[in-house]
C-alpha cells in the first residue's frame, strides 16, 4: 500500500507542477498580480517531488512518511485546481468603467487571499518534512538508537553493567520471541547492522538458555559450510539429536535407554539417515539454529527437509545479509515483521513472517527440488531427497491439469535440432498462471532427462544480485566436483556441546575462474525462473558460453518486452494463456473433490462452481487456492453462495486466499508509478467490461496522465502506456478486439487484478464506485466518480456522498439521471456518458457552464439529436465523441474549441445498401402527419424523461434535414470555419455532400493525422483527391459513398495520395481498385466493404505486392460475381499477419497456395458455408488461430456445414503450427 501512496503522490504532484508552470497559469499570475506566490509554489512543489523521489528509492515505508505523501499529495491537487479555477475565471483585460472597477478589485483581493492562503499550505506541508526529518537526501532513514537509549541510561549503571544488561535485555526479548505461542512451524531470523559477534553471542546465549530449560525436545545448532552437502548436513542434525538423547538418559540413569542410543547410532547406515531424521522431526518438537547462512538458494534447499505440521518447533536462522534474512521468513513480497534487539553499539534485528498467528506458514512459498538439484547421480544421495516427503512445491502435480499442450510446445522449442547453438526460450504471463510450475515440470521431463550434459535451474531472489545468482548456478553445474572439493578441504571438529562444526583446511588457493567455466565445451540447460528487468538479463547473459551445440536458457518472466529481449527471436517467445473452462473446472473439482468429472453428480453446485470459475478467468493459483479454501468447507451451494457474494472481501481478509493478492499484488508492485496511476483508473469501469483502446487513452490525456515530451504527443506517449499494460499482463486484450494497425483494439480487466485496482483507488480515494450496496457515508474529496446501472439512489444521496466541488471525472454506466450534472461540478475534466440511456437533448442545457470540461463523450446516446451553442464556451475540451447519436448538424460555436483535436461523429451503418431515396414531392404530407404527431404528445411530467421540447428539437434538427437535404445518415454537416480549429488530428465522419468549402477547410488542417468523410461523389471527387493529397501527416482515411454510383470513378483522380498512410477504409460501389492504392508502401491496414469489384484475382494480385500490408479485411459485397474464387499466390501477402473475411457473398473457395502469406497468424471467417471452402492452410506455418465467427444482421445469418468444420478441422490438425479453432 505504501507503493501505491508514493505513486500516487508522485502523479498528483507532477499533474500540478505541469499545470504550475504552464504558460496559462504565468499569463493568470501575471494578470492578477501573484506571480511571487506562484514561483514560490512552483518551487516547493518541485522539492516535493524530490523528496517522493528519494523516499521512492529507499522504499521509505515509515507510516508517518506514508502521512506526508498524502499532505502533499492533497496540497498539489488543491494547488492544481486552484490555478485552474482561475484560469477558467480570468478576468481578461482590464476595463475602466466606473461600475465595473469595485467588482473587479473585489475578485482580484479574493484570489489573491485564496492564493496566500494556498502559498502557506505548500509552505507549511514542506516544513513538517524538515521538522521531523522524515526523508534524508543521504539515505539513511529515521531509526531508533541504541547508543541514545545507552547513553540516557549511563547515569545509573557503569558502562560494564549497561553492556551486559543491554545483551541480557536482547536476549530475554529473543527468548520470548522464540518461546510465544504458535501451533505453526515458524522461522525466525536474525540479522547485525555490523558484523559485530555480538549476533551469535546473543544467539548463543538464547540457545543455550532454552535448551537448558528444556523447551524443546530436540536441539541442534549447525555452522553452514559452502559449498551445500545435504548428507553432512542431516548428519549433523541427527547427531546432536542422539547427544541430547543421551543427555537425558544419563541424567534419568537409564542405562537400558542409553545403551539404546549409542548401538543406533553405531549401526545407522547412510541410506538410514533420512529416516531418522524424520522420525525426529514428525514425533518431537525442536530447535534448531542455522548459522551463517549466506544465500537464499541453500535456504529453498535446506527448508525442504522439515515438516509443514502443527506444533511448537521453531527453526533460527543467523545471516550476515539483511535480504537473506527478510526472504527466511516469507515471499519476498511481504514486508516481514522486525524486532529490534539492541546490543553494545550495535542493533540486532529479529524477523518473523507477518500474521503468522494467522495461521500462515513461511514454510509454504518454497520452489521444488528434485536430486538433480544436488547434482549427485548416487542412489543414496537420491534416496535421501527422494524418501523426504516433506518437499515443498508452490504447484503440485494435481495442478498441471490442462497444461499438456504447452508442456510439449515448449519441450518441442527445447528439442529443436534446427538451431545448433544457444537458444533462449522464454515463456512469459500474467502472476498466478503457474509459469514456475509449468517451467520446472519441463526441467524435471523425461524427454529431456540424459540429453543435456549441465543442468540448473534457479529462482532469481530480490534484491537481484547477479554474483549470487551466478554462484547459484555453479554450484548446481560443478556439484560433483565442489563437493569432492569440499571434502578435501573440510574436516570436522566435534564441540563440547556435541555439535558438529565443519571448518575450512589452511592454506588452500583460490583460482579466478569465471563463475560458469564448467559449461565450457558442454550442452546445457539452465532454467532461470521470475526476471523482472531485462537488464538482469544483460548483467549475466554473457556468462553463459554460446557453444556449438544445442543448449537451451528458458527464462520465465510476467512482462512480454522482457521475454522479447531476452529471446531475441520471435518464434522462442512463448505466451502462457488463461485455462480453457474445461480444464479450470476440472482443476477446481480435483483440489474441491479430489477427483473430476463431478458436474453431473453434483448439479446443484454447478451454478456457483461456474461462478467462482468465472472469477478466476482462467488463472491456476486462484483456482487452486480457493479450491483448496472449500475442500475444507461444507460442499453445500449456500456456502459457496456466500463466497460468491463477499469474494473481494474474502480475498482481503481470509487468510487462506490471501497467496492471490500476495502474488498478483507483485505485478502491480513492479509498475512504474505513471503506470499505477493509469492502472487504477481502470477500477472506474464494471466487471468484464470492454474498454476501448482509444477511450481510455483519450480520457488518460485529459487527466493529465501523459504529457507531451520530446516532440511525442501526449495521445501517443498514452498509448504507450496501454501497450505496456498489455505487455505486462495487469490488462488483457479483449476477446473481441479486433486487431488495429496500433494493435489492440480493446481490453478487459481480469478480475481478480480488477480487485487490486478497486481497493488501492478506493483506499487513496482517487476513485468511487456508486453501486448497489454502497456505503452512504460521506466519502468527502473524491476524483472520479463512476456511476453504476444498479444504483438507485435520489438527488440527496448523490450530493451527500461526495464532494462535488472536487470531482475531476463523471462516468456513467445504464440509465442517466438529470442529476448527475451539477452546477458544482466547477473542475470536471471528464463526462463520459457513453451508451448511457435515457439521456435527451434537454439534459445539455448547462453543458455549456463546464468550462474545464477536457473530454466529453455522447456516444451511444440514441436521444440525442442537437448539440447545444453552449457547446462552444468549452475552450479547454480536447475531445468530443458524439458517434451513435443522431446530431446530423454541428453548431456554429464548435469553431471556438482552439484546443479540440479529435472529434468524431456520424452513425454506424448497419448496410451500405439500406439507403432510401425519398421522392421530393412526399416529403411535405409525410412530415406534416409527423409534426402532428409529435404536438400532440402531452408534456411529459418528469424531468429526467423525453418532454415535447424534446420531441421538436429532434424532429427539426435531426429528422427533417436528413429528409429535406437528402442526405446520408452517416455523417455531420460541419460549419464554416473548421480551418480554425489548428489543433485538430481526428475528424470524422464528415458530410461533404453540400459542398466545396468544407474540403478548402481540411485542406488548411495541416495536423489531421485521421479523417472519415461520406457523401462523396463525381462532383466533389477531384476536390477531395486535392485537399487530402497535401495532408501530409494523415495516417487513417475512411472513404464512404452510399447508393448508386457510389465511390466509382470518385477517386482516380488521385495522383499523389498522401504518403504517411498507414490505413484505408472504403465503403461503397468501387468496381475497380484505384491504381494509387497498390503504390502506398506504408500501407498496413486495408478494408473493402460493399466495393463490389469485378475482377477479384487481379486486385488480390495487386494488393498482394503491398510490402507492409498486415490486416487485410474483406467485407460484405466487397466483390461481385456469380462465383468469388481467393485466391493468394506465392510470395504474395509478405507481411500479412490479420486475414478477416466477413459475409463475403457468392464465395466457393479461399486458397492459399505454397510460400502465400508466410506470417499469417489469425484468420476470421464469417459466413455460411456447408461444403469445403478453405485450401492450403496446411502450409500456414505461422498460422496460430482461426476464428469462426457469427454475425445475424439483418436477413443474413451464418451457419456452418458439418463437412465444412470437419475439413477446417482436418487442415488445421495437419499443420504443424497446430493452430487453434475458435467459434464465437
Amino acid at each position: 500500500m505504501e507503493a501505491t501512496v508514493l505513486s500516487v503522490g508522485k502523479s498528483v504532484v507532477d499533474g500540478a507542477l505541469s499545470y504550475a508552470k504552464s504558460a496559462v497559469a504565468e499569463e493568470v499570475a501575471l494578470q492578477l498580480g501573484v506571480q511571487r506566490d506562484r514561483a514560490f509554489i512552483t518551487e516547493e512543489l518541485e522539492m516535493m517531488r524530490a523528496f517522493l523521489m528519494v523516499a521512492h528509492e529507499e522504499r521509505d515505508e515509515n507510516k508517518v512518511i506514508k502521512t506526508w505523501v498524502k499532505q502533499v499529495r492533497d496540497v498539489s491537487y488543491d494547488v492544481e485546481d486552484c490555478l485552474q479555477d482561475f484560469a477558467g475565471r480570468r478576468l481578461g483585460k482590464p476595463t475602466w468603467w466606473p461600475w465595473r472597477i469595485p467588482r473587479m478589485l473585489r475578485a482580484r483581493r479574493r484570489i489573491g487571499k485564496q492564493m496566500k492562503q494556498l502559498r502557506a499550505r505548500v509552505e507549511d506541508v514542506s516544513q513538517r518534512n524538515l521538522r521531523y526529518n522524515l526523508i534524508k537526501g543521504s539515505g539513511s532513514k529515521p531509526t531508533f538508537n541504541c547508543e541514545q537509549f545507552a547513553t540516557n541510561n549511563s547515569a545509573t549503571m557503569s558502562s560494564t553493567d549497561e553492556a551486559e544488561w543491554l545483551r541480557d535485555k536482547a536476549k530475554g526479548d529473543l527468548v520470548r520471541l522464540i518461546t510465544k505461542k504458535d501451533d505453526n512451524l515458524r522461522v525466525i531470523s536474525v540479522w547485525a547492522t555490523n558484523d559485530d559477534p555480538g549476533e551469535t553471542s546473543i544467539l548463543r546465549r538464547a540457545y543455550e538458555d532454552l535448551k537448558k530449560h528444556k523447551k524443546f525436545e530436540c536441539c541442534a545448532w549447525i555452522k553452514l559450510i559452502l559449498p551445500f552437502n545435504p548428507t553432512k548436513f542431516l548428519l549433523t542434525i541427527v547427531r546432536q539429536f542422539y547427544a541430547k538423547s543421551l543427555q537425558d538418559a544419563r541424567e534419568r540413569k537409564n542405562a537400558s535407554m542409553e545403551g539404546h542410543v549409542l548401538r543406533r547410532m553405531g549401526m545407522m547406515k547412510k541410506n538410514d539417515l533420512v529416516d531418522e531424521f524424520k522420525r525426529y522431526v514428525n514425533e518431537k518438537n525442536y530447535l534448531i539454529v542455522l548459522d551463517d547462512l549466506s544465500n537464499i538458494e541453500d535456504w529453498y534447499h535446506i527448508k525442504t527437509y522439515f515438516p509443514n505440521k502443527k506444533g511448537p518447533s521453531r527453526i533460527i536462522v543467523s545471516t550476515q545479509q539483511v535480504e537473506v534474512a527478510s526472504l527466511c521468513v516469507g515471499p519476498e513480497n511481504v514486508e516481514p515483521e522486525h524486532r529490534e534487539l539492541c546490543v553494545d553499539n550495535s542493533t540486532l534485528y529479529a524477523f518473523y513472517e507477518k500474521g503468522s498467528q494467522d495461521g500462515t506458514n513461511s514454510m509454504e512459498a518454497g520452489p521444488s527440488l528434485n536430486a538433480s538439484t544436488f547434482g549427485s547421480n548416487n542412489s543414496a544421495e537420491i534416496k535421501t531427497i527422494t524418501r523426504t516427503e516433506t518437499m515443498v512445491s508452490v504447484f503440485k502435480e494435481s495442478q498441471l491439469i490442462g497444461r499438456e499442450k504447452e508442456k510439449a510446445d515448449i519441450i518441442r522449442l527445447i528439442t529443436n535440432e534446427d538451431n545448433q547453438k544457444l537458444e533462449v526460450i522464454s515463456v512469459w504471463g500474467m502472476g498466478g498462471l503457474g509459469k514456475t510450475a509449468l517451467v520446472r515440470d519441463v526441467y524435471q521431463s523425461q524427454e529431456l532427462i540424459g540429453k543435456f550434459e549441465k543442468r540448473a535451474c534457479v529462482s532469481i531472489m530480490r534484491p537481484f544480485n547477479p554474483d549470487d545468482l551466478l554462484q547459484s548456478l555453479a554450484v548446481q553445474i560443478d556439484e560433483k566436483k565442489s563437493e569432492k572439493k569440499g571434502e578435501d578441504e573440510m574436516v570436522s571438529e566435534n564441540n563440547e556441546d556435541g555439535t558438529v562444526q565443519a571448518k575450512k583446511k589452511q592454506g588452500g588457493e583460490k583460482k579466478n575462474k569465471p563463475p560458469l567455466a564448467g559449461l565450457q565445451g558442454k550442452n546445457y540447460l539452465i532454467v532461470l525462473d521470475d526476471l523482472l528487468f531485462s537488464t538482469e538479463w544483460d548483467a549475466i547473459k554473457l556468462h553463459f558460453p554460446a557453444t556449438g551445440t544445442t543448449s537451451r536458457i528458458i527464462i520465465t518472466t510476467r512482462v512480454e518486452k522482457i521475454a522479447k529481449h531476452c529471446s531475441e527471436k520471435q518464434h522462442n517467445v512463448y505466451k502462457l494463456k488463461s485455462l480453457r473452462h474445461k480444464d479450470a473446472q476440472d482443476l477446481f473439482f480435483e483440489k474441491v473433490f479430489g477427483r473430476t468429472g463431478l458436474d453431473e453428480q453434483c448439479p446443484e453446485l454447478v451454478e456457483q462452481s461456474n461462478l467462482i470459475l468465472k472469477k478466476c478467468n482462467g488463472l491456476p493459483l486462484a483456482i487452486v487456492t480457493i479450491g483448496g479454501f472449500l475442500a475444507n468447507q461444507p460442499k453445500v451451494a449456500l456456502e459457496w453462495m456466500k463466497l460468491n457474494r463477499h469474494i473481494s472481501t474474502e480475498l482481503e481478509m481470509n487468510p487462506e486466499l490471501e497467496t492471490i493478492i500476495i502474488v498478483l499484488n507483485k505485478s502491480y508492485d513492479g509498475l512504474p508509478y505513471h503506470l499505477k496511476s493509469c492502472f487504477l483508473y481502470l477500477s472506474i469501469f464494471p466487471e468484464d467490461h470492454k474498454i476501448s483502446r482509444r477511450r481510455l487513452v483519450r480520457r488518460w490525456t485529459a487527466e493529465g496522465y501523459s504529457r507531451e515530451f520530446r516532440g511525442r504527443s501526449a495521445e501517443e506517449i498514452a498509448d504507450n502506456y496501454f501497450m505496456d499494460l498489455i505487455s505486462r499482463s495487469m490488462i488483457l486484450p479483449s476477446q473481441q478486439s479486433i486487431h488495429s494497425r496500433k494493435g489492440i483494439d480493446s481490453c478487459q480487466v481480469h478480475d481478480l487484478i480488477r480487485e487490486i485496482s478497486i481497493s488501492n483507488s478506493t483506499e487513496e480515494k482517487l476513485v468511487f464506485r456508486l453501486v448497489e450496496g454502497c456505503s452512504l457515508n460521506t466519502q468527502g474529496t473524491i476524483r472520479h466518480l463512476a456511476i453504476n446501472s444498479n444504483w438507485e439512489g435520489d438527488e440527496s444521496e448523490f450530493e451527500n456522498i461526495v464532494d462535488l466541488s472536487r470531482v475531476r471525472s463523471v462516468t456513467v454506466f445504464g440509465q442517466w439521471r438529470s442529476f448527475f450534472i451539477s452546477n458544482k461540478m466547477r473542475l470536471l475534466r471528464v463526462l463520459d456518458m457513453e451508451d448511457a440511456f435515457g439521456v435527451v437533448d434537454h439534459h445539455l442545457e448547462h453543458v455549456g457552464k463546464l468550462i474545464h470540461l477536457k473530454y466529453l463523450s455522447l456516444r451511444g446516446c440514441d436521444g440525442i439529436s442537437h448539440l447545444p451553442d453552449s457547446a462552444g464556451n468549452l475552450h479547454q475540451l480536447e475531445t468530443l465523441d458524439i458517434r451513435g447519436t443522431r446530431i446530423v448538424k454541428l453548431p456554429n460555436s464548435i469553431t471556438n474549441l482552439q484546443k479540440l483535436n479529435c472529434l468524431r461523429a456520424g452513425r454506424k451503418p448497419m448496410d451500405e445498401d439500406d439507403f432510401v431515396d425519398v421522392p421530393a414531392a412526399w416529403l411535405l404530407p409525410i412530415f406534416s402527419v409527423m409534426l402532428c404527431i409529435y404536438w400532440c404528445v402531452p408534456q411529459a411530467s418528469r424531468i429526467d424523461g423525453m418532454n415535447r421540447r424534446d420531441i421538436c428539437t429532434y424532429f427539426c434538427c435531426g429528422l427533417l434535414p436528413i429528409a429535406a437535404m437528402r442526405l446520408e445518415r452517416y455523417g455531420v454537416l460541419v460549419p464554416r470555419g473548421m480551418k480554425k480549429l489548428k489543433a485538430l488530428h481526428t475528424l470524422g465522419v464528415v458530410n461533404i455532400a453540400r459542398g466545396k468549402v468544407i474540403l478548402q477547410d481540411i485542406r488548411k488542417l495541416n495536423r489531421l493525422c485521421k479523417l472519415g468523410v461520406t457523401g462523396i461523389n463525381k462532383k466533389n471527387g477531384a476536390e477531395f483527391c486535392s485537399a487530402i493529397a497535401g495532408l501530409g501527416h494523415l495516417e487513417s482515411l475512411s472513404i464512404r459513398a452510399e447508393g448508386k454510383p457510389g465511390l466509382c470513378d470518385c477517386l482516380d483522380g488521385m495522383s499523389s495520395p498522401p504518403k504517411n498512410l498507414q490505413s484505408l477504409k472504403l465503403y461503397g460501389n468501387l468496381a475497380k481498385l484505384p491504381e494509387w492504392i497498390a503504390g502506398l508502401k506504408n500501407l498496413v491496414k486495408l478494408k473493402l466493404r460493399s466495393t463490389r469489384i469485378i475482377d477479384c484475382d487481379t486486385t488480390i494480385q495487386s494488393l498482394g505486392k503491398i510490402p507492409n500490408l498486415t490486416i487485410l479485411c474483406l467485407c460484405n459485397k466487397a466483390f461481385k460475381g456469380k462465383q468469388v474464387r481467393i485466391k493468394f499466390h506465392s510470395e504474395a501477402f509478405s507481411s500479412l499477419v490479420v486475414l478477416e473475411l466477413e459475409s463475403l457473398d457468392k464465395l466457393k473457395l479461399v486458397e492459399f497456395s505454397g510460400g502465400a502469406t508466410p506470417k499469417l497468424e489469425l484468420l476470421q471467417f464469417c459466413g455460411r458455408s456447408e461444403i469445403s471452402l478453405f485450401s492450403g492452410l496446411r502450409s500456414l506455418r505461422c498460422l496460430n488461430e482461426v476464428h469462426l465467427g457469427s454475425d445475424n444482421v439483418g436477413d443474413r445469418s451464418v451457419s456452418y456445414g458439418n463437412a465444412f468444420v470437419e475439413d477446417l478441422r482436418t487442415q488445421l490438425r495437419e499443420n504443424p503450427n497446430r493452430p487453434i479453432l475458435k467459434r464465437h
